[in-house]
């Protein structure tokens, strides 16, 4: 065991963009007492942070009440919550001493877009031609891009640079959408 705390978080990629899960992967010193552990949550478009009280070994699937970005129906609705960068910090005490932060890029929504575009354009068994070629190709390059701004956000530290990159991942998704779904005005357009 360690002779002090090595804290750790998880924040894995889920599908139900109506919950946020963050996961304690901290390793604990036996001989140091884990006290007054707090996780604070910055959501995109928010100045201060969420805090969440929490015990260690804690897994959390957090709503949008609980995040701040719903604020109506909490008991019988649910919303989306927000893609974009998070800032996610967890500290017991003393907290001077004993924190870990993190970024979080969400692409939830975006992911999700992504797969049921993948299911609108029928990808079969078979070699694709044509425009079909043409659109799974764009399709894969849209993926390397969402890939590549989660990478600059948790990897790089640079998250302007991955929602840069998110935008544009975003945009050109829309277009493809477009062609195999109804656009956003209703009309539908030739990739």
């Amino acid at each position: 065991m360690p002779s002090s705390h090595i804290l750790s978080l998880e924040v894995p990629e889920v599908s139900n963009c109506e919950i946020f899960t963050v996961r304690d992967t901290s390793q604990y010193a036996e001989n140091l007492a884990v006290d007054c552990a707090e996780l604070l949550i910055t959501v995109p478009g928010f100045n201060a942070p969420v805090l969440k009280e929490v015990t260690k070994g804690f897994d959390l699937n957090l709503n949008g009440c609980a995040l701040g970005t719903q604020t109506t129906q909490c008991g019988t609705k649910r919303t989306g919550i927000p893609d974009g960068v998070y800032v996610i910090k967890y500290q017991v005490s003393p907290s001077s001493e004993a924190f870990i932060e993190y970024n979080h890029l969400r692409v939830c929504e975006l992911m999700t877009k992504y797969y049921n575009t993948l299911c609108a354009m029928d990808v079969t068994a078979c070699q694709p031609i044509g425009d079909k070629e043409a659109a799974i190709k764009e399709m894969s390059f849209i993926r390397t891009l969402i890939d590549a701004a989660v990478a600059k956000v948790e990897y790089c530290h640079r998250p302007d640079d991955g929602m840069e990159i998110y935008n544009y991942a975003k945009k050109r998704l829309n277009k493809i959408a477009c062609v195999y779904d109804e656009c956003a005005d209703g009309q539908s357009t030739k990739y």
